[in-house]
């Protein structure tokens, strides 16, 4: 007989695991995991520094957690640790390195797409993060410079000339991680920070205050240029610098085609439309995590959402 799920959930971030642990105590026997990446909470492995601190509390946000996943402030490396625990100790179903393409209503069933394989189930969840798609500038890069041009701290190393580009929590951390080993430029476009946390603002202050790294508000760059292998960055006040590498932390975006091909309706802003249970209109599918906030990743909230769809599938 044909193999149908009782739930499928896509992404393997805080809403997809929680949705694991919710839907097992909850007695949904029959649940599988797929995530793209090599291993869960790709979000944090790739776009966290080591032992940044991932915070409960979230630009004043609801931080008390519903379901039976709890969850506190701690370092990078507890999260993930955090998480693993919970991965193991549930009997589920998980595949990594599988990307979904699109999910399908036939009838009553959901027809979730890979590219090498159709799974089938009777709920779904998409649990994926805005950040698995950064935001990008509008201008063009080079293919030349794709190396030196980055969006996370991967590839970089000591003794380097960096500019960092965005205004938010993730470029203050990067910039400030940098400059530990190399000469860092921070370039954001408006005049004064608007989104960083406490912490994050007194740090920078500090960095800039004693030479640490160069600090360049109001400054927006307009293009990037190859110059005998290095990058050429032309601001849009007329100034031309020269760096090593670039590296980008201007946010992520809604994966809207995904959502198109999956007939998910959004708002003018990419969001997803969903009712007060994370349903979309097409009954049976589900959305949770940051991609139906407008307000940032928060990880409390993600646990709640996938407190409250695992309910409602159960009381449907």
């Amino acid at each position: 007989m044909e193999n149908i799920y009782d739930l499928v959930i896509i992404g393997g971030g805080p809403c997809g695991l929680a949705s694991v642990v919710e839907a097992k105590v909850a007695g949904i026997k029959s649940v599988l995991l797929l995530e793209k990446g090599t291993n869960h909470s790709q979000t944090i492995r790739t776009f966290y520094k080591d032992n940044k601190r991932v915070d409960k509390e979230y630009k004043g946000l609801e931080s008390q957690t519903k379901g039976r996943v709890k969850f506190e402030t701690g370092t990078k490396e507890d999260v993930l640790n955090y998480f693993d625990s919970l991965l193991d100790s549930e009997n589920i179903d998980a595949f990594f390195n599988t990307e979904v393409e699109k999910v399908i209503k036939n009838g009553d069933i959901f027809e979730i797409y890979t590219s090498n394989k159709i799974y089938k189930s009777k709920f779904a969840i998409i649990a994926i993060g805005r950040m698995g798609k950064p935001n990008k500038p509008s201008y063009k890069i080079p293919p030349s410079l794709n190396g030196i041009v980055n969006f996370n701290l991967d590839k970089c190393g000591n003794n380097e000339r960096i500019l960092v580009v965005g205004g938010g929590n993730s470029a203050v951390e990067y910039a400030i991680s940098l400059s530990r080993t190399n000469t860092v430029t921070l370039s954001y476009r408006k005049m004064e920070f608007t989104r960083l946390n406490d912490i994050n603002l007194k740090d920078i202050k500090y960095e800039e205050k004693y030479g640490n790294l160069i600090l360049r508000l109001g400054t927006d760059v307009e293009s990037l240029e190859n110059e005998e292998g290095k990058i050429l960055a032309k601001f849009k006040d007329g100034r031309e610098f020269i760096y090593d590498r670039v590296i980008y932390a201007i946010g992520g975006s809604t994966p809207v085609e995904f959502l198109k091909n999956s007939n998910v309706e959004i708002d003018d802003k990419g969001v997803p439309i969903v009712d007060e249970y994370c349903q979309t209109k097409i009954k049976g599918l589900y959305i949770g995590g940051d991609l139906i906030t407008r307000s940032g990743g928060s990880i409390v909230f993600a646990l709640n959402h996938s407190n409250t769809i695992i309910n409602h599938i159960v009381n449907k």
